[in-house]
């Protein structure tokens, strides 16, 4: 690790600590040369994970895209950021394991789970687009699988 003071690679870890719920490792370090201190960041490199869109088109995954949807469905909701980038970052973690190419559909689907034991309300608000609600008749039966515990209406095609 160059040092952004002298420019020196020879330093020292004063501090190791996990960060990000443990996805990254912060640390302190200090310069031998001019005794500069910093910060460094350890991540793992992940690969490219590839959304196949209902189109077949290809893209490379945002978990913005993911806390930007999850946000607008739980806009005025008793949610904080923390919780919403929390989600957005369990669906990735989950979708990882699936392998390196995913369907959007896996992805509405795994979002919708994570909302649904979050926030009920929030979930219907991402249902009712994901799925493409015609009518009220859509958003009855969806509320209908919510109380009931049973399995949800299948997005259409």
């Amino acid at each position: 690790m160059r040092c952004p003071v002298c420019g020196d690679v020879e330093d020292k870890v004063i501090d190791s600590r996990t960060s990000e719920d443990g996805r990254s490792i912060k640390r302190r370090r200090a310069c031998i040369s001019c005794g500069g201190r910093f910060t460094t960041f350890e991540r793992i490199e992940e690969l490219s994970l590839v959304v196949v869109k209902r189109s077949g088109h290809k893209e490379l995954f945002d978990r913005s895209k993911i806390a930007a949807g999850i946000r607008s469905a739980l806009k005025n909701r008793p949610v904080d950021d923390e919780e919403i980038d929390a989600l957005a970052a369990d669906v990735e973690d989950a979708l990882r394991s699936e392998g390196a190419e995913v369907s959007s559909q896996q992805v509405g689907k795994l979002v919708l789970d994570h909302l649904r034991d979050l926030d009920e309300v929030g979930y219907l608000r991402f249902a009712s687009v994901y799925k493409g609600f015609a009518d009220v008749k859509d958003f009855e039966r969806e509320f209908s699988y919510l109380s009931k515990d049973t399995e949800p209406k299948k997005p259409r095609s």
